[in-house]
C-alpha cells in the first residue's frame, strides 16, 4: 500500500501483484515511520492481518479465510498506554481509556486487526491500527486504513491470517 500521489491521507492498496487496486483512506497525519499514540498517522510498516470482527446486525459473516468474530455489545479496545490491557480487546465499561467497537456509525461494521504494536507491545507506539470501512469521500482516519464496504468484502475473499499489509509510503 502506498500514498496516493498528491493526497496526504489517501492511499492505493494493491492486491495480487497489482492486478487489483483499491482506494483507501489513511490517517490524518499521513504515513509515519515514527508512529506514536494519538499522532493520527498510519504506520509505515509491514503488518500481518491477525483476525477480524463484524456486526451480525449489519450483515452475514463476511466470506473469508481470516478468523472472524462477532462484535459483542460490550466490545472495546484499550488505548491507555499505561494499562496492562493496552492495545488489546476489552469488555466495556472498562476502568481505563478504551474505544467502543460497536460504533454508532458504520466504520466498524467490518474491522480487521493488523499487527501493529500487538505481538510486541510498547507503550505509546500506537494502538488499534485497524482496516475498517471508510467514511463517505474517504475522509482521513485516526491512523487506520479504511476501504469502501464493497472493496472490503472483495478483499476479504482473498486474504487469510498469512496475509501481510505493507505500508510503504
Amino acid at each position: 500500500m502506498r500514498r496516493k500521489p498528491g493526497a496526504h491521507s489517501r492511499g492505493l492498496l494493491s492486491v495480487g501483484g497489482g492486478s487489483v487496486v483499491f482506494h483507501v483512506a489513511l490517517g490524518k497525519g499521513g504515513i509515519s515511520a515514527l508512529k506514536r499514540e494519538g499522532d493520527g498517522a498510519t504506520p509505515r510498516a509491514e503488518m500481518a492481518m491477525l483476525h477480524g470482527y463484524w456486526r451480525t446486525d449489519k450483515g452475514p459473516r463476511p466470506e473469508t479465510a481470516l478468523p472472524m468474530q462477532p462484535i459483542r455489545h460490550d466490545a472495546g479496545w484499550c488505548d491507555a498506554p499505561w494499562h496492562a490491557a493496552y492495545n488489546r480487546p476489552v469488555r466495556l465499561p472498562f476502568p481505563a481509556s478504551a474505544e467502543t467497537m460497536r460504533r454508532t456509525d458504520d466504520l466498524y461494521d467490518i474491522v480487521l486487526v493488523l499487527d501493529w504494536n500487538i505481538a510486541s507491545r510498547q507503550a505509546g507506539r500506537g494502538s488499534a491500527i485497524f482496516m475498517h470501512l471508510a467514511r463517505p469521500g474517504y475522509l482521513p482516519t485516526e491512523g487506520c486504513i479504511a476501504l469502501a464496504r464493497r472493496d472490503m468484502l472483495r478483499l476479504l475473499r482473498s486474504v487469510s491470517s498469512l496475509t501481510r499489509v505493507a505500508v510503504i509510503g
